[in-house]
């Protein structure tokens, strides 16, 4: 290992830890991000009760989320360039104060129209952060201390989502929703007290800044304009799709072939051009570019369960936001105790095969996840969510390794910035993926129930005499008990459906990890041996 090199090699003039502890930076980094990622989690659960506010449909509700998507999918290809012109902690204290106004702003809306705005601008802060944040921990600890510096922002990055609904629904059911962008406030301004207080800008990189500003700036803007188009409109697409009906919707043809025309543009442009707003040609390094795959699997999967859950318990159990949240929550717990074994588990096994390990017990876990019944039991599901999770600190600690770990130290800020595309990208094409396979697969097994129901069989016409008499026995009259037995067996049938496509959903998770196990093993190189052999001492 070297204090200071070229690719790969750690530089010890770049830390942002200065005189202090370096673990002292890595707590935080890690506030502002939590805040972030739990204000996401949050909002998701509170959009029936601020649709209600302004007097809007549940649909019109939902442009507070896909707004703040799409303006975080614009500034996080782009942030690393940003960080790098800027200045890594001005950019990123630029970011916090954004993202903490905004959501000042977002609690005093008083209309859908004003909260949208805000909520762009939010988006437009917290897409900023985790570019800056990452490459701050890639250039402060040396190779074999990042798994446990990522073990300690792990917490932050994963924890957050899964604690997110439980708050979100007691804050929404117990205040009201302005609150759940309220509490922002003083976690984001002790962020900048403490980021402006501890955390230092390098000499190394404000001379690397320096230098690329002698010359006039000179800014890639066809680059910006492209990738802007093209996450904007593909998040539009991936966020609208099943809510529009997919490509039979005028509107999702379209900004689909936007999307795919300035992404087509885009790769050769910047493959071209000397200095690229996003330097897509890390991608050429194979140990990235896996790494870069990894997470997209990641994403889908971390964020596509932590919907899914929540979603599954409201719609198929009576459960309220609330207690989901608190269902789910128990995932977030062993991850919190995970993160800190995993990362001083790590250095001691190369990062492929515990990437292996890691994606071989997710498969294992959704696979459990498909013995779901209907009469399960709230320890049931805190159980199958702990089942779910406790592998992700396996994948998420080596997937940041192994990302750095040929990198040169003057591309840490965007290579974090792709690591980041990845991970959200994948959180929105798992998100999506995953609804519609719920819809497909429900209208499937409904379909294939109803066409069992025959109503000359004895065991249907048993079932409809038993329902009706509990009917009449509450006091309907036969006729109507009758239709309400019938209109009782259609509601069995729509729940029995929707556990069903919940249950195909975990299997394709499932089937999708354990597939990805022998391409890791193949595919993903060793850790080089003299850093592997710094690593376990």
């Amino acid at each position: 290992m070297t204090d200071r090199g070229g690719a790969g090699g750690w530089d010890a003039s770049r830390s942002a830890a200065g005189d202090r502890s370096p673990w002292l930076i890595a707590v935080v980094v890690s506030i502002a991000t939590f805040m972030v990622v739990l204000d996401t989690a949050i909002a998701n659960v509170s959009l029936r009760y601020i649709a209600g506010s302004f007097g809007a449909s549940v649909d019109e509700s939902t442009w507070i989320v896909t707004t703040y998507l799409i303006a975080n999918a614009i500034v996080l290809p782009v942030s690393g360039w940003l960080s790098n012109v800027l200045g890594r902690k001005r950019f990123y204290m630029i970011c916090v104060a954004l993202f903490t106004a905004s959501s000042f702003l977002c609690g005093l809306a008083t209309s859908l129209g004003a909260l949208l705005v805000f909520r762009i601008l939010q988006g437009l802060g917290g897409g900023g952060m985790p570019t800056s944040e990452q490459a701050i921990l890639a250039d402060t600890f040396p190779p074999e201390k990042r798994a446990q510096a990522f073990a300690v922002y792990g917490i932050a990055v994963i924890v957050a989502p899964t604690v997110g609904p439980t708050i979100g629904g007691w804050i929404t059911d117990n205040y009201s929703w302005h609150w759940i962008f309220f509490i922002n406030i003083p976690i984001g301004l002790g962020s900048l007290a403490l980021v402006k207080w501890l955390v230092v800008e390098p000499e190394a990189l404000e001379q690397e800044r320096r230098e690329r500003l002698a010359g006039g700036l000179h800014i890639d803007w066809m680059g910006f304009a492209l990738i802007a188009i093209c996450f904007g409109c593909l998040e539009w697409v991936l966020d609208r799709g099943q809510i529009d009906d997919w490509f039979s919707s005028h509107t999702i043809v379209i900004f689909s072939a936007i999307a795919a025309s300035a992404f087509i543009f885009f790769v050769p442009w910047e493959l071209t051009h000397p200095d690229p707003i996003v330097d897509i040609r890390l991608l050429l390094n194979r140990q990235f570019a896996m790494s870069f795959i990894i997470m997209l699997t990641v994403g889908a999967i971390l964020f596509g369960s932590t919907q899914i859950m929540p979603q599954l318990l409201q719609t198929s159990f009576p459960y309220t936001a609330e207690l989901s949240g608190l269902a789910i929550m128990p995932g977030g717990l062993a991850m919190m105790a995970m993160m800190p074994l995993a990362g001083q588990m790590i250095p001691y096994l190369q990062p492929k095969y515990w990437i292996a390990i890691g994606l071989g017990g997710l498969a294992l876990a959704m696979w459990h996840s498909t013995t779901i019944v209907p009469d399960a039991t709230f320890g049931y599901f805190a159980l199958i969510r702990v089942y779910q999770v406790i592998a992700l600190p396996f994948l998420f600690i080596p997937i940041n390794t192994i990302a750095y770990e040929r990198l040169p130290p003057d591309k840490t800020s965007q290579g974090s910035a792709l690591i980041n595309v990845a991970r959200n990208l994948g959180g929105s094409v798992g998100v999506s993926l995953a609804n519609t396979e719920l819809l497909q697969r429900s209208q499937f097994h409904q379909a294939r129930l109803v066409g069992n129901l025959v109503p000359s069989s004895p065991a249907y016409q048993s079932a409809v005499a038993q329902i009706t008499r509990v009917f009449v026995h509450q006091g309907a009259p036969p006729a109507a008990a009758q239709a309400h037995a019938f209109g009782y067996i259609g509601q069995m049938i729509d729940r029995q459906a929707s556990l069903m496509a919940y249950i195909d959903i975990f299997h394709s998770w499932a089937i999708f990890a354990a597939i990805l196990v022998p391409t890791v093993l193949i595919l993903i190189r060793r850790v080089s041996g003299t850093r592997h052999a710094a690593a376990m001492h």
